[in-house]
């Protein structure tokens, strides 16, 4: 008996053990996909400031040469809102993807719960 429950504490230790580390890994995975998320957020941002300072250039433009000043303004800054756009698309994608706290994690105990319960039957 006392052998059984020495096979008993380890195998538990050794479960939970593996139930951490299984956990740590979906948990670093979904942190990657929501930086990855964050970081074009942040993109679409830096793109959305310099489509700001191109509107601000319109107003104090002195020259063009093929359209007027505030006609080449406005078509360079609706370009960079664009790509802005497109990558505050692409980010909130990446961000959706984000899976929620450890999946695999939570069925893999349920499992081992049920064992558990189904030994002491």
């Amino acid at each position: 008996m006392g052998e059984l429950m020495s096979q008993l504490s380890t195998q538990t230790s050794r479960l939970i053990r593996d139930e951490m580390r299984l956990a740590q890994k979906e948990f670093q995975e979904s942190a990657k996909r929501a930086g990855i998320g964050a970081g074009l957020f942040s993109v679409a941002g830096l793109l959305a400031f310099f489509g700001a300072a191109t509107l601000i250039a319109a107003a104090v433009a002195a020259l063009s040469l093929v359209l007027e000043v505030w006609a080449a303004a406005l078509i360079v800054a609706a370009a960079l809102f664009v790509v802005a756009g497109i990558a505050a698309l692409i980010g909130r994608k990446q961000a959706r993807e984000v899976t929620p706290a450890a999946p695999k994690t939570v069925e893999t105990v349920k499992a081992d719960i049920q064992e558990l319960k189904d030994a002491r039957s």
